[in-house]
């Protein structure tokens, strides 16, 4: 149980006028007194609660009664980040798997739980709001059964299709949908960072359920992503502040001093799309993804001038 599940429940004996004291809290919980001790410090001096101990009633007051806990309210856009951070822990199988899972289960319910009790370094997962308001609209789109319009870029350009979500997922650092696209009369794999625009229609499509879509099948990547890394040495133009991710990508080894790091990576397009909108000035190795990298944009250079050339 959280220290915060405790804490709620000597502020709620405060407001009530109870005086509750270290030795009541101990008891209420199964703790230690030197732990309750612990948690009204913790209230104190990280909360700033006016706290004022009554001899009288050998108990706690509040100074000042109109203090609130600041930690129990969360913004609507605090709650969407916990809400996808709680699907990508759960989606996670990879090392630590079953604790990575257990703060999945804590981030759901919007706990305060302390992670540092699992022993276990937490994934890194980057939280990119335009990435975020695509999951949300199509978590909604997929529990009303609403048909979804999206603009979602591919290789060969930006589409248009109309999609009905049937299934959200997570799979080496990248979020895909399973959906059933009108256009093709067929499923479909479709990564979350390809999707440009959404717009949730009023058309409902009937339950149906999603298939078991191959790595690479339906236009999501070059390529099935494999259980080893990639590995990628690149040189950015100043040393990272964190030396374990770098927007995401895990870090296995650096040479900070020199700004060059090998970055580890599971999905090729993916990170091929990372390497196109990040900074970073050199891509020293592997050779095959300069050579893939040096491809896509010369492809898009092409469509660049195929457009100007249209337009004169």
């Amino acid at each position: 149980m959280s220290n915060m599940h405790r804490i709620r429940w000597f502020d709620s004996q405060i407001r009530e006028g109870k005086y509750p004291s270290s030795t009541q809290l101990a008891q209420q919980f199964e703790i230690s007194k030197r732990q309750a001790q612990r948690d009204i410090e913790y209230l104190t001096y990280s909360l700033s609660a006016p706290l004022l101990y009554v001899a009288k009633y050998r108990g706690y007051c509040y100074e000042n009664k109109t203090y609130a806990l600041p930690l129990l309210y969360m913004t609507d856009e605090e709650k969407k980040v916990l809400k996808y951070l709680a699907y990508r822990y759960r989606q996670y199988n990879y090392d630590n798997a079953a604790s990575v899972n257990r703060v999945a289960h804590l981030l759901e319910r919007f706990s305060e739980e302390e992670t540092e009790e699992l022993g276990q370094r937490l994934p890194i997962f980057e939280t990119n709001p335009q990435l975020i308001h695509v999951f949300e609209r199509l978590s909604y789109a997929i529990s009303q059964l609403l048909v979804v319009r999206i603009t979602y870029r591919d290789e060969s350009g930006l589409l248009q299709l109309s999609i009905r979500p049937l299934k959200l997922m997570s799979q080496y650092n990248s979020d895909y949908v399973i959906a059933y696209c009108e256009e093709a009369d067929k499923q479909r794999l479709l990564r979350l960072g390809s999707i440009n625009s959404v717009d949730v229609t009023t058309a409902k499509f009937e339950p149906m359920d999603a298939e078991t879509l191959e790595w690479g099948a339906g236009g999501t990547s070059a390529g099935s992503p494999q259980r080893k890394p990639y590995t990628a040495q690149v040189k950015l133009a100043q040393p990272l502040a964190s030396s374990d991710s770098w927007h995401g990508y895990r870090i296995r080894s650096s040479t900070p001093e020199q700004a060059l790091y090998t970055v580890e990576f599971h999905e090729i397009e993916s990170f091929l799309h990372h390497l196109m909108v990040s900074d970073w000035e050199a891509l020293l190795a592997p050779r095959w993804l300069r050579e893939q990298l040096d491809a896509l944009c010369t492809r898009t250079l092409e469509r660049l001038g195929e457009g100007g050339a249209a337009k004169t």
